[in-house]
């Protein structure tokens, strides 16, 4: 996982592979060459190899929010939704519903996740997204500026800002550039 994290993305497909030689019937490197396909952009071979995860396993919940991701990069916004309710995570459906034009159901999340975020920690990476999908850029850099401050971007998945595909439209943005250093 290591690999994609600094965007060496045909280095972790390749060591994926090796390690799914060694274990093929491990959950965890199946999942996890879905994952590295998701980041390198080659949704087919993540969506390919996460159904196969599945099939080892098919009450591993996170699988879920792993598929619906691939299919929001490919834009099929019905299945993308249908993981995304099946993984029961607000955040990712917020992202799923703004992507995928249902704005208003994107801002009904936003408004509960503004209100939980008063009585528990809300990631605010996960907010960014969901304002990504909806295309207010300015409310996205408050939320990673956030995340930046309290230290939540770095750390385990939210690591991945340097390589995520759904970070990609604030890229060329120079808050972005410099938010990565």
């Amino acid at each position: 996982i290591a690999l994609w994290k600094v965007g060496r993305l045909e280095e972790a497909i390749t060591e994926e592979k090796r390690a799914l030689e060694l274990d093929p019937l491990s959950l965890a490197i199946n999942r996890d060459l879905g994952g590295a396909f998701y980041f390198a952009r080659q949704y087919d071979e993540a969506i390919r190899q996460y159904r196969k995860a599945q099939e080892l396993d098919p009450s591993f919940n996170t699988l879920h929010g792993s598929l619906g991701g691939a299919y929001l990069q490919k834009s099929m916004y019905k299945e993308a939704i249908a993981e995304f309710e099946k993984f029961g995570s607000p955040l990712a459906l917020g992202y799923a519903y703004a992507v995928a034009g249902r704005r208003a159901e994107a801002q009904k999340i936003l408004n509960r996740l503004t209100a939980l975020s008063k009585q528990r920690y809300v990631p605010p990476l996960d907010v960014a997204k969901v304002y990504v999908g909806l295309g207010e850029r300015d409310k996205a850099f408050e939320q990673l500026e956030k995340g930046y401050e309290d230290r939540s971007i770095g750390v385990g998945i939210r690591a991945s800002i340097k390589v995520d595909p759904v970070l990609d439209p604030l890229r060329s943005d120079p808050r972005f550039q410099n938010l990565l250093r």
